[in-house]
């Protein structure tokens, strides 16, 4: 890499010049990253870019996620759809060991069927469904203050039109599929396409 010709002289050999070429390389080699990063559709840079906290309140840990098969559900405590936890938990508890972790993530973008704070949400999935799968924050998940997490999960997609919305998310951090709100838990398709990336592997 060639040093700018406005350099004084003494700047382009010796020691100084070995310096301002490795400070060179090294910012080319960021740049260079950061454009070929910024060149892939989000879902390719994967989900797991992106900072949200839990339900109660600490910066979601992605670590223990990456490598396994994910389900990113958006959950309300007073939908019609609710009792779909049940089935989750019983899905959670099936394939946890196999790689598969089910995160839920409140909204009350519909209806405002989400109960109000964290600690109502969590007594009301603990108490109602025995949850011990993790939750998120309550967010918004479309429109003006889409959570970025979700603008990554809908990008190219259907967009969830209801409560308990699903993305399945392959071991690799990319968007597989999505279902929508009808579509149970205990649902034969549904199940055979999270076996499919249970069983896949990334290249």
């Amino acid at each position: 890499m060639l040093l700018p010709p406005t350099l004084p002289p003494w700047l382009h050999s010796g020691r100084w010049g070995i310096i301002l070429l490795a400070m060179n390389s090294r910012a080319y080699l960021a740049g260079l990253a950061a454009f070929l990063l910024s060149a892939l559709p989000a879902s390719a840079a994967g989900v797991f870019q992106h900072s949200i906290h839990t339900l109660d309140g600490q910066l979601f840990d992605w670590s223990p996620l990456e490598g396994k098969v994910v389900l990113f559900v958006n959950v309300a405590s007073r939908c019609g759809h609710t009792p779909q936890y049940a089935g989750l938990q019983a899905l959670y508890e099936e394939f946890k060991d196999k790689g598969l972790v089910v995160v839920g993530v409140p909204s009350g973008d519909f209806g405002n069927q989400e109960l109000a704070t964290a600690e109502e949400i969590l007594e009301f999935c603990e108490a109602n469904y025995g949850v011990t799968f993790p939750l998120t924050e309550k967010v918004s998940i479309r429109g003006e203050n889409q959570h970025p997490l979700y603008a990554t999960l809908t990008e190219g997609r259907e967009e969830p039109s209801w409560n308990f919305h699903k993305y399945l998310v392959g071991r690799d951090g990319r968007v597989i599929a999505g279902f929508g709100s009808g579509v149970r838990p205990e649902n034969e398709d549904f199940r055979r396409a999270i076996l499919a990336a249970l069983e896949a592997r990334p290249d």
